[in-house]
């Protein structure tokens, strides 16, 4: 199943959503990205920007357990979301 871009946004902005929720994970997210708190607010509807934080999210198994579970959604929707978002195309180098 593909996601439409709207719902690959929608879903992302959820993840950026429960991310700054999460006092334990925003600071790492910040850091690692050299994004600001008002990065955030500014380009939370930026879809290369909602791509990075799916990106994220994806790169522990139990970041994308936690708000997958969180959101009720099955843990492979980040990656179809992620599909849907720039950057996010899978290459086939044959």
């Amino acid at each position: 199943m593909t996601l439409s871009v709207d719902a690959a946004e929608t879903l992302a902005l959820r993840a950026l959503a429960w991310l700054a929720a999460n006092d334990d994970l925003m600071p790492t997210f910040l850091g690692s990205t050299g994004a600001s708190e008002s990065d955030l607010r500014e380009r939370a509807g930026d879809p290369a920007f909602l791509g990075a934080v799916l990106d994220f999210l994806m790169m522990d198994d139990a970041w994308v357990i936690s708000f997958c579970d969180s959101a009720a959604i099955p843990y492979d929707q980040l990656m179809q979301a992620r599909m849907a978002l720039p950057g996010g195309e899978q290459v086939n180098w044959t």
